[in-house]
């Protein structure tokens, strides 16, 4: 089970962080997504980390702003988002795929296996 938090309401220019708490399963031996769907808008992939979290990778639109990691002491996965812009709006997802062995990324949301209930992130002034 995921359970994503952390999401609210910030203005422009601001920053939060999301978690992703798993339950059930040791999330070391799976990769983690994080994606997010705008309201009349498809699901978009944000980012994605390996299973030893030596891979990540980000969309072109939240590079350099948005940064994935992982303890997985804590069983967690988290998405500093920092410049929020308004079109960053959103319900944002986590997502979990295996349990693996590799240390591929995953960028097709069909790939996982397990997703939390969503977090909403409203960017506005």
């Amino acid at each position: 089970q995921l359970q994503a938090s952390g999401g609210g309401l910030v203005q422009p220019g601001g920053s939060l962080r999301l978690s992703c708490a798993a339950s059930g399963f040791s999330m070391g031996y799976f990769a983690f997504g994080w994606f997010r769907q705008a309201p009349g808008k498809e699901r978009e992939g944000v980012s994605y980390i390996s299973r030893v979290g030596g891979s990540k990778l980000y969309a072109d639109s939240v590079k350099d702003r948005f940064t994935i990691s992982r303890d997985n002491a804590k069983n967690s996965v988290y998405l500093q988002m920092n410049n929020l812009k308004p079109e960053d709006t959103a319900v944002y997802y986590c997502a979990a795929k295996g349990p693996l062995y590799g240390s591929r990324l995953y960028e097709n949301p069909r790939d996982y296996d397990y997703w939390g209930q969503g977090t909403l992130v409203t960017v506005s002034s």
